[in-house]
């Protein structure tokens, strides 16, 4: 989608920016990480997404006049400050983990460098755009693994926080491995698959269910599906769906491709229905469910023997209900001075967890040679390279004690350039790319990592050099 957002941005963004140029700072290198602390539901990981609508906003940065027209009307900020954002050109590099790819807390999922009035000026978007679509995209994961193979299709657009949030969010949780979604401009502008039938109020419209069913099934006899609520499930609804299959669409030579069950003992009531359709001969007759769902009920459905087929859930996936917030962060890591030499820089806090790991640096993914499996990552400098043909030693941070002479692993570097020099390098990849690649990555998730409750802690560890540096930093400010 094509629009100018520069101005979606926190007002003190612009503050800051215009005491930086009065302070002579506007043309200081800095290096800035966007990280999360935290996974959403206590899970053990979570997954990437939003950079191409990061790339978007990136590449339409710019100030129109009506823009600098208001911020005078402010009047706070120097008429030098507004010459400058008349003439804004973007100069920044950008880096960032790729859409699908799994991450995990602590890690520069973004890094941007480049002059500090640009470098700040974006972090609102930078945190909007990743935190939204990574929420959404890790809700859906957990819901897709939960549902076990059966497909799950995102239905909440009419409960999102807006029109972004229904849009960007089905995207989201497409990447994520949902099978579609209800909102049909989310087909039309990223190719997400757009799915529905009826609501209950079609079936309303007619004088019988029977009749609701029949003049649907006329007019969709390739795809008819219906819902089987509105009244009894088992009295009315699934013996009309059945008399509509027999008299309707099986003459026609069509068969019901399914019914929807929206309320009621769904495990009950989806086991009852399953036996009717087989006793009439409907066994490929499928058995969608909605109605509140999350990946707990998903999976409590199933253990209890319910006869589903998919899954549409709505508010709960596309609000991210139970934990609606990412948490992602955006902190000064370093600055250079001016012979370009890289000066780290550290935010300490009496909460462990906010103290933040300094300077330019890179995310390598350590990989089971023997099985495949992501083994843990490591926060390295920039410019270290990890030589997976020799046996490297890990070390937890924070339990320094507790080392690992890891071997037989492949390593990688997550980071990719978006942007150099503020023109952008970035390779746009098709959603269904995005999916698949999404889906190969958590196959390389542990399931102890994967599951719901106490996931095992997947390591991030920092090199020795990186670690060296952060507790210089630690020492020299506890002074």
């Amino acid at each position: 989608m094509d629009k100018n957002l520069t101005m979606l941005t926190d007002f003190y963004e612009l503050t800051m920016a215009n005491g930086y140029l009065k302070n002579g700072l506007a043309d200081t290198i800095a290096y800035f990480d966007m990280f999360f602390r935290k996974i959403p539901d206590k899970g053990g990981y979570a997954v990437m997404a939003g950079v191409e609508q990061l790339v978007d906003y990136l590449k339409s940065l710019h100030f129109s006049k009506e823009d600098i027209d208001y911020l005078r009307s402010k009047n706070c900020f120097c008429e030098e400050f507004l010459e400058y954002l008349a003439n804004f050109k973007f100069a920044c590099d950008v880096w960032a983990v790729p859409e699908g790819e799994i991450i995990f807390p602590g890690e520069p999922i973004v890094t941007v460098r480049g002059p500090v009035i640009q470098a700040q000026f974006v972090e609102t978007m930078v945190l909007l755009t990743i935190n939204h679509q990574s929420l959404i995209a890790t809700k859906a994961s957990r819901m897709v693994r939960a549902a076990a193979g059966r497909a799950v299709m995102e239905f909440g657009s009419r409960r999102a926080q807006g029109g972004d949030g229904a849009v960007l969010g089905a995207r989201a949780a497409y990447i994520a491995g949902a099978a579609g979604t209800a909102c049909t401009i989310c087909d039309r502008e990223f190719g997400v698959p757009a799915l529905g039938t009826m609501a209950h109020s079609w079936v309303q419209m007619f004088p019988t269910e029977f009749d609701a069913f029949k003049a649907y099934a006329v007019t969709y006899p390739n795809a008819c599906t219906v819902l089987v609520d509105t009244y009894n499930v088992l009295r009315s609804g699934i013996p009309n769906a059945i008399r509509v299959a027999k008299e309707v669409l099986e003459p026609m030579g069509c068969r019901m491709k399914g019914v929807r069950i929206d309320s009621g003992d769904i495990t009950y009531l989806s086991r009852k229905a399953r036996q009717m359709l087989d006793e009439a001969g409907m066994e490929d007759c499928k058995i969608v469910v909605s109605n509140s769902l999350d990946e707990f009920l998903v999976r409590d459905l199933l253990a209890q023997g319910a006869c589903i087929d998919s899954f549409g859930i709505g508010e709960r996936l596309i609000t991210s209900r139970s934990e609606p917030v990412f948490g992602g962060v955006y902190k000064l890591v370093a600055i250079e001075d001016k012979d370009g030499e890289i000066i780290p820089k550290i935010k300490i806090s009496e909460n462990v967890e906010k103290i933040t790991n300094p300077h330019f640096k890179q995310i390598w993914r350590l990989t089971d040679k023997a099985d495949g499996k992501y083994r843990a990552d490591v926060l390295t400098l920039r410019d270290e390279v990890i030589d997976d043909t020799q046996p490297y030693l890990l070390f937890d941070p924070e339990h320094t004690w507790k080392r690992h002479l890891t071997t037989n692993f492949t390593a990688r570097p997550l980071q990719v350039p978006l942007f150099e020099k503020g023109v952008c390098v970035h390779k746009s990849r098709d959603i269904e790319e995005i999916r698949a690649f999404c889906a190969s990555c958590l196959d390389k998730v542990w399931e102890e990592v994967a599951r719901f409750e106490n996931p095992h802690p997947y390591y991030v560890d920092l090199s020795q050099k990186l670690w060296d540096i952060k507790r210089r930093l630690l020492e020299e400010n506890s002074r």
